[in-house]
């Protein structure tokens, strides 16, 4: 067994949740024929003196004063000193990695200094300390104490034609502030059309109105240009308790004025904001779930696969250091141990793949690693461990590393699961992984059905190979698309690289499950199922 452990535990009382909305402006401009492309990544430092990425905003088109929908959602305590580091990137291909952008600058910072200013701007600075520009940074922290949210059915109707025959409109929500209006939401553009209806969306009471139904909201309609300069199709202004009494058979129907065309003695309005549907609901809090009886299950599924070398030998990715070590011990029990706390029966079964397997010596993409068809379970992540080590020397390391089995098998439970219609049950499958994916057709159709089901999906890489595949399936950017073009529901995979952490096992577990909470929360949230074991509660 290994002689390492679970990694150290962090602070024993639970945190404040802190939402951080990001602005940016007078960015430098990196590109010849048009403007930046932003995105803004948050880094987070664990005391090991590297960094490791927490997420990233949107990417914004042709643009040097960007205001960020997408919102980052953090852990605070105060008796820590959380070390945080904003960079922000001109966004110039379809890459997963930021390394091939240009960097606009970054700001490091303390997560308690964000909260004791509230509302933070700085200069960026570039990676020699020089200003980037004049280029600046704001960050505002807000506290997450309600957990309610709104969800919106918007259309249009006869909006202002702003090239030739039609316009490409999106709308964006804005909260008041003491400071003036903060980026609340941003639709998607509907591509020429007057009379548009866009997707239903949802946005938390707190980004809204701070909480408060009477606050004012700002509703900015514009049609997109690839330049980047938006024009203004038109305004309103409006409350949510105004918005509330939206139904279908009788919407809230709002004039949208353009500001500049109201000195026109015929000017009437820019087209009409129809309101179909505004729904407030309280949302359950990933803690509302585990305490309320959801049920975390972990499946591992390890490669097996010819690439990995031979066991016997210190060159391969299996062999088993006389410390006890190797690198698929190491993400095994740095996962496993966060994960199996929250597994009443701490039952786990395990899975290989690629391998020859005894009697018969074929090949398989699912073979039990305790050669138990009936039972493949392992008594907590020791156990694990152990039925690894021993299955070990019994293999023959083969080929291919197909991974779409493992997953179809872990979704037919879950699909199972979903027919009980309560938020009972959430499995977590974690693939530790040696190379590229053979199967990629196969696992992309598996991961998009499985994005429908209570499922999530971790892989880890181990080794040094080319782990561009499994970064095309962490489709933090876009949703994922099967071959046959149908899109993901959600995002379910967290891929990580082992060496990006050098052995800090901490630091693995946390950017390995750092998505997962949002994963559990916006799946049962998104089907309206409740805790098994909740009490209605007013809003």
């Amino acid at each position: 067994m290994a002689s390492f452990g679970p990694p150290t535990p962090g602070p024993s009382h639970l945190a404040t949740k802190v939402e951080l909305t990001i602005s940016c402006e007078n960015l430098m401009d990196m590109d010849i024929f048009s403007k930046s492309d932003p995105l803004c990544a948050l880094y987070i430092n664990t005391g090991d003196f590297n960094w490791y990425e927490f997420g990233r905003t949107e990417m914004i088109l042709n643009c040097l004063n960007p205001k960020f929908a997408k919102k980052f959602v953090l852990d605070y305590y105060f008796e820590m000193v959380q070390r945080l580091k904003f960079c922000v990137y001109d966004i110039d291909n379809g890459t997963h990695d930021l390394g091939d952008d240009d960097f606009l600058g970054e700001l490091e910072v303390t997560l308690g200094q964000i909260v004791s200013n509230k509302r933070m701007t700085r200069p960026l600075l570039l990676q020699d300390r020089r200003p980037a520009g004049h280029g600046t940074i704001t960050i505002c922290a807000e506290e997450i104490t309600d957990t309610r949210i709104a969800n919106f059915e918007v259309s249009a109707r006869h909006l202002d034609r702003k090239f030739l025959w039609w316009s490409d409109p999106f709308l964006e929500f804005f909260k008041a502030t003491e400071s003036g209006w903060q980026l609340a939401h941003r639709t998607e553009v509907v591509k020429n059309n007057l009379n548009p209806t866009w997707r239903p969306f949802r946005i938390s009471l707190r980004a809204l109105c701070g909480g408060d139904p009477e606050k004012p909201i700002k509703v900015d309609c514009y049609d997109r240009h690839v330049s980047g300069s938006h024009s203004l199709i038109g305004r309103f202004t409006s409350t949510l308790a105004e918005l509330q009494g939206a139904t279908h058979a009788s919407p809230v129907e709002l004039k949208c004025i353009n500001p500049k065309k109201q000195r026109k003695t015929d000017y009437k309005n820019s087209g009409i904001i129809c309101v179909k549907c505004c729904q407030v609901e309280r949302e359950f809090t990933f803690l509302d779930f585990i305490m309320g009886g959801c049920q975390l299950n972990f499946t591992i599924a390890i490669d097996f696969t010819g690439s990995n070398g031979d066991p016997r030998t210190p060159q391969s990715l299996h062999y088993i250091n006389p410390e006890g070590h190797n690198e698929y011990l190491a993400a095994i029990w740095a996962v496993g141990n966060v994960v199996q706390d929250y597994d009443s029966n701490k039952m786990f079964p395990v899975f290989g793949f690629g391998a020859q397997v005894p009697p018969s010596w074929q090949v398989s993409h699912e073979f039990p690693i305790n050669f138990d068809t009936t039972n493949p379970f392992c008594a907590g992540i020791e156990g694990v461990v152990a039925a690894y080590q021993q299955c070990l020397p019994q293999l023959k390391l083969w080929g291919p590393t197909n991974f779409s089995p493992v997953i179809d098998h872990v979704a037919c439970f879950a699909r199972q699961a979903l027919r009980q219609n309560a938020a009972a049950q959430y499995f977590v499958l974690l693939i530790i992984t040696d190379g590229v994916i053979t199967d990629m057709d196969q696992t992309r159709s598996a991961v998009v059905s499985a994005s429908r089901l209570p499922m999530s999906i971790i892989i880890v890489g181990v080794g040094g190979a080319d782990f561009s595949a499994m970064e095309f399936l962490d489709s933090d950017d876009c949703l994922l698309r099967a071959p046959n073009n149908e899109v993901a529901a959600r995002d379910i995979v967290q891929f990580v690289p082992f060496r990006q952490f050098q052995g800090n096992s901490v630091a693995l577990s946390q950017s390995v499950l750092a998505e997962l909470p949002d994963q559990v929360t916006s799946f049962f949230n998104s089907y309206k199922l409740k805790p098994p074991n909740v009490f209605n509660q007013p809003l």
